[in-house]
């Protein structure tokens, strides 16, 4: 879902040491902390803002139990290998949008554990701003977009519309969307985050045409006025069978699944770390707040080390409840 316009920042500040200045101002190691094992926990990292955040935040706690933490970068689905085999521990974001059948494997070989939802509800879906309506005025109707797919054309893809997805790593299926609801449309993948977001910026302040891979929670549907594209509901049989639905020889002829964001761990870090895991299935955070906490980073230019730091010092009543 999503690497950003601070991506060499992110790569420094997780570094061993970067955060100390985040446990220092949210009031030290916690007394007595007595950790299982000395051993590091492996907290996995993806490509997009949210996800830095949420895991640099449990990581910093988690130090302060008196853990030691290693931030490894992974592929968003093919990390679940990793996690199976305890080379990897925790993940910290698993979205029910275009993570669950990943996930939901994963659980079933019995090697990981579901360690519950983030307190956010996410929402991934084709996303338009409001002053397209003017050009396509049957939105947010899906069925309107063939009617107008010349007015979200570009040179490049003309007569057909254009649709911008996110990294092909993060999946979606909006290619297979495409042919099995018959859209006269090109899908085009942008190779980060922080492209993705960087083309819908500049076409929104130009007023120009754009249609885009937008998810919540994130800035920009608090930042931009727009709407979701109203697909045909999504259930797990129009993913799964292809007579499901509009298209009976086609799977994916719907929307995408909303719903929840969850944390998932190796199934035996949590006999090896249990005090850990614990604290890990207690983190709460609401879409609002990491909304605002991506926004101080990608449009603000706040670092990572900076924004974790202040919200530690902010919510110690918070996390401090985590980790009893």
């Amino acid at each position: 879902m999503k690497s950003t316009l601070f991506a060499a920042r992110l790569g420094r500040c997780a570094t061993a040491g970067a955060f100390a200045l985040a446990v220092a101002l949210a009031g030290g190691a916690d007394a007595g902390a007595a950790p299982e094992s000395k051993d590091p926990i492996k907290l996995t990292i993806h490509d997009w803002t949210g996800q830095y955040i949420t895991t640099h935040i449990m990581g910093e706690v988690l130090k302060s139990m008196g853990y030691n933490i290693e931030y490894v970068q992974a592929d968003y689905i093919a990390q679940f290998a990793g996690l199976e085999s305890g080379d990897l521990h925790i993940a910290m974001e698993i979205w029910e949008t275009t993570g669950k059948d990943a996930m939901l494997a994963s659980l079933a070989t019995g090697k990981t554990v579901d360690l519950g939802v983030t307190g956010m509800n996410a929402i991934e879906e084709w996303w338009y701003p409001l002053y397209m309506k003017e050009k396509c005025p049957g939105l947010p109707d899906w069925k309107a977009l063939n009617k107008c797919a010349e007015a979200f054309a570009t040179p490049e893809t003309a007569p057909r519309g254009r649709y911008l997805g996110g990294p092909v790593t993060w999946g979606g299926f909006d290619d297979e969307r495409v042919e099995a609801l018959g859209l006269n449309f090109e899908v085009v993948h942008a190779g980060t985050d922080a492209a993705l977001f960087a083309e819908i910026e500049s076409a929104y302040q130009r007023k120009a045409p754009i249609l885009a891979w937008v998810y919540t929670p994130h800035w920009a549907p608090i930042k931009f006025k727009g709407e979701w594209v109203e697909f045909p509901k999504y259930e797990d049989a129009c993913y799964k069978d292809p007579s499901w639905g509009i298209n009976p020889d086609m799977a994916y002829d719907c929307g995408k699944p909303r719903g929840w964001i969850k944390k998932v761990g190796w199934k035996d870090g949590e006999k090896k770390w249990p005090k850990a895991y614990a604290a890990v299935r207690k983190f709460r955070i609401d879409n609002q707040t990491m909304g605002e906490l991506i926004a101080k980073i990608d449009l603000e230019g706040q670092k990572l080390e900076d924004v974790v730091a202040q919200w530690l010092k902010d919510n110690e009543s918070i996390w401090r409840e985590w980790t009893k």
